[in-house]
């Protein structure tokens, strides 16, 4: 494709003004810098709309002249979904970062799609309110990039993914239209639920603009608790005790092996070891309760002593103040950073049914051993949903550039036995173009035709965010 030529970039110009785009190459090079460093972005220009008739404007400017659009919101993408090619337009939505409104009787939030992720947090926690969707990049994601790849992180297990967290959206649509799909509704019969089909759709049929998010109670009690376990199995037979003993109690069920959480105390600042012995597998478990005379602390001790009485753990701590909690989520959270003390490291987001997660972990070790002699297994990730983060770092006598020309014999192998297992090979992260081709590998001809098919309906001349997805 090439370049955009003289005429749509002078349209694109006066219709955005001095701040709503910008050639400077420090600019372009910081956004056509996909986050994990394994695409390049070839982008001549970058828009900064501010409102959803720019964002639409644009849009038709840019349909008129033939041009693709890549949506891109706070870059911090996984798999090289915002990342424009030569020729392509890339908008992105930092400008619309308005929260217009919190309805406390509601429990709802309607946000520009450019608002950052912990902004929303913020707010909604001055009203005494939640908004659960919490991942480590919640200081610099959007929440329209959180949509359009159907973001997860820790709380799924309790409040689900991005998807159930919408209860409306504003999408401008391929041709510049805007479908106000905005709602507060719970209930809403009539007719196919459009909002679901741009949702986790990455920017391929749509560009998000506005959504009006769910809120819950805000939280009057946390118990967070560092719990040593004998296997992957034991985990699972812990979380089910908690999801018997404490009800709706749980928010987080996070699984670490031992080399995870080592690499994270090793080589981040101002992190304590939780408990004195080693161990090969740790859970991080945390109950949340918005009930004002909820003992979560009581609660937390007597499932512990029962799993200590009945093996499912060996050792186990509270956390005893808001400090020592977030020494605990600390280590949890910095073991993506912490990988990169220790060398290169192929990456997988996948998901099993919860009881097939020791299977795969059993599995996949082995057979990525077995192809690999000397590879570290660094699996860790959201266990109380089946979303692991199948990672590895290379053996210590590897180069690294060695190591990583093994990432598509390591996908395979990974993605194989994921599939057997009836899981899937993107839990939260998306498929943009790393895993566009093995999504068309590992999907059924019925499914590759539907999502073809949906493509060729809403965007028949593949304007938006083109090699991406399908």
């Amino acid at each position: 494709m090439t370049r955009p030529h003289d005429a749509a970039i002078l349209e694109l110009k006066n219709l955005l003004g001095p701040k709503g785009w910008s050639m400077e190459r420090d600019v372009l090079e910081t956004h056509n810098r996909e986050a994990r460093g394994k695409f390049d972005g070839r982008a001549d220009i970058i828009l900064f709309p501010a409102s959803t008739d720019e964002v639409a404007k644009a849009v038709a400017i840019c349909a008129a002249h033939a041009i693709a659009i890549v949506p891109q919101g706070g870059n911090t993408g996984r798999c090289g979904g915002a990342v424009a090619d030569q020729g392509q337009v890339l908008l992105n939505l930092k400008r619309m970062n308005r929260i217009t409104e919190i309805d406390a009787r509601d429990f709802t939030a309607t946000v520009e799609a450019g608002a950052i992720l912990k902004s929303i947090q913020d707010a909604a926690e001055e009203h005494d309110l939640l908004f659960p969707l919490s991942l480590g990049a919640e200081g610099s994601c959007q929440i329209g990039g959180n949509l359009a790849t159907n973001a997860g992180g820790l709380n799924v297990i309790r409040y689900g993914n991005a998807r159930d967290l919408v209860l409306g959206l504003e999408v401008v649509l391929p041709d510049g239209s805007i479908w106000n799909g905005l709602s507060k509704l719970r209930k809403d019969n009539s007719g196919y639920d459009l909002r679901d089909l741009f949702i986790g759709a990455e920017g391929t049929l749509g560009i998000i603009t506005k959504a009006t998010l769910k809120l819950f109670p805000h939280p009057k009690h946390i118990a967070t608790a560092w719990v040593a376990v004998p296997s992957p199995e034991a985990a699972l037979d812990l979380l089910a005790l908690a999801r018997r003993t404490t009800g709706d109690a749980i928010a987080a069920f996070e699984l670490m092996c031992g080399f995870a959480h080592d690499m994270s105390v090793t080589h981040l600042p101002n992190l304590t070891r939780p408990l004195a012995s080693p161990t090969d597998w740790h859970v991080l478990i945390e109950l949340t309760s918005s009930r004002p005379k909820d003992d979560l602390q009581s609660l937390l001790t007597d499932l512990l002593t029962e799993a200590m009485e009945g093996g499912l753990a060996r050792d186990a701590t509270l956390a005893q103040s808001d400090a020592q909690r977030k020494n605990l989520w600390a280590i949890r959270e910095g073991i993506p950073e912490a990988q990169g003390f220790e060398g290169g490291s192929i990456k997988h987001d996948v998901s099993v049914p919860v009881s097939k997660v020791p299977d795969l972990l059993t599995h996949g070790m082995a057979e990525a051993r077995d192809l690999i002699p000397g590879i570290r297994p660094c699996p860790f990730g959201h266990v109380g949903d089946g979303n692991i983060h199948f990672n590895f770092t290379q053996p210590l006598d590897m180069d690294k550039a060695d190591y990583l020309a093994h990432w598509e014999n390591l996908n395979r192998v990974i993605h194989d036995i994921v599939s057997d297992l009836g899981g899937s090979i993107s839990a939260e992260h998306g498929i943009g173009q790393l895993k566009r081709d093995e999504l068309a590998h590992y999907a059924s001809a019925e499914k590759l035709k539907l999502l073809r098919a949906v493509k060729a309906a809403i965007d028949p001349d593949n304007r938006l965010n083109p090699g991406k997805v399908v």
